[in-house]
């Protein structure tokens, strides 16, 4: 039988809440699929492990997380730790130390899901963010010169390396392939005269490899505006490491909110592991209390599913997520029930004993 090594970090607030129903769920697909099993070690890692220890994570923590498949991921962020420490010392020390350079954030209209936008059908919004995950506006380059003078300055510097933009492009190029899409770059080349002409050109370079493929190009303004007016335009979308952390959150937005919200940050050649997360953040003003929304975990559960080629029972996740969305029996507050965390992720577990494969 196949054993998937997965490292848990719940983290902060709603963060541990939330992944337990993940955990939940991908016990129950192991159980009844048979061929595979899950065996999850948890790490109490985060701002309340910084607040006793003066550091968000042990200084080991990268060695102790390389002998694993993959990371589950709760939330980073709590009030009393500044959010550029929690950030940088766990999720980002992550990402970059395990070259996670690609960021998947699917923003697909569910069957159920609320959407905001006028006339809309779940047709209209289905598409998959490639972000850039490893350098870009993230890159921590920059000075900090003068500090607390009358003369300041702040320089921070956003990174763009040709093997960078060439790889994640791309992969971006490779998976519009594979499913037949279109894909689309975004980025600021009218203002950015030099790190998004340089993105623009490198993905002009490497479209000349996919003649197949049909693309399209926005400025990030135009791009942000036809999200909400046109969103059936986008299929594939890639672009920068602050773009995508921003658009996604548009798509969020469109898509049923933040607890609909999942991402994968990925290392495609398997060199370290992967590592996945709902994006909502940590939610300290509901923290403990039963009442945030696991499906966004569950979402991501589904691609961890699919990252180890168990594709059929990462469809299966999706099936049920959009079956308690158009029954709206058994939901959260913020999608207008009154169902606790626990409920939401029993009622997903049941579903997929019905469905099983």
């Amino acid at each position: 039988m196949q054993k998937y090594k997965i490292a848990v970090i719940g983290g902060d607030g709603i963060g541990p809440e939330v992944i337990a129903e993940g955990v939940k769920v991908l016990n129950k697909v192991a159980q009844l699929d048979g061929s595979f099993e899950f065996e999850f070690t948890e790490f109490p890692w985060g701002c309340e492990y910084y607040l006793e220890r003066g550091e968000m994570m042990p200084k080991d923590g990268i060695e102790t997380l390389s002998k694993f498949d993959a990371i589950f991921l709760g939330a980073v962020g709590a009030p009393g730790v500044p959010d550029h420490v929690s950030l940088w010392d766990l999720l980002l020390r992550i990402r970059k130390s395990f070259d996670q350079y690609v960021n998947l954030r699917p923003v697909k209209l569910l069957k159920g899901a609320p959407c905001p936008l006028k006339d809309t059908k779940e047709e209209d919004i289905d598409m998959v963010f490639v972000r850039e995950n490893s350098e870009g506006e993230y890159a921590g380059s920059g000075s900090w010169l003068f500090k607390n003078k009358p003369n300041e300055v702040v320089i921070q510097d956003g990174v763009f390396s040709r093997v960078g933009c060439e790889r994640i492009i791309r992969y971006a190029y490779e998976l519009a392939k594979k499913e037949n899409k279109t894909l689309t770059s975004i980025s600021k080349g009218n203002a950015l005269n030099y790190s998004m002409v340089f993105w623009d050109q490198i993905f002009s370079e490497v479209g000349k490899e996919y003649p197949e493929v049909k693309t399209s190009s926005y400025l990030v303004d135009a791009a942000s505006m036809f999200m909400v007016k046109d969103p059936k335009r986008f299929e594939i979308v890639v672009t920068s490491n602050l773009f995508g952390d921003i658009l996604t959150d548009l798509g969020a937005a469109i898509t049923g909110g933040m607890g609909l919200a999942a991402g994968a940050n990925i290392n495609p050649e398997r060199k370290f592991p992967s590592m996945f997360e709902p994006i909502h953040g940590s939610a300290p003003d509901i923290a403990g209390q039963g009442k945030a929304n696991p499906l966004a975990t569950v979402w991501s559960a589904s691609q961890l599913l699919d990252f180890f080629g168990h594709e059929d029972w990462g469809k299966v996740l999706i099936d049920c997520i959009e079956e308690v969305l158009c029954e709206k029996k058994v939901l959260t507050a913020d999608l207008g029930g009154n169902c606790s965390t626990s409920q939401v992720g029993d009622e997903i577990v049941r579903k997929i004993e019905v469905k099983r494969i």
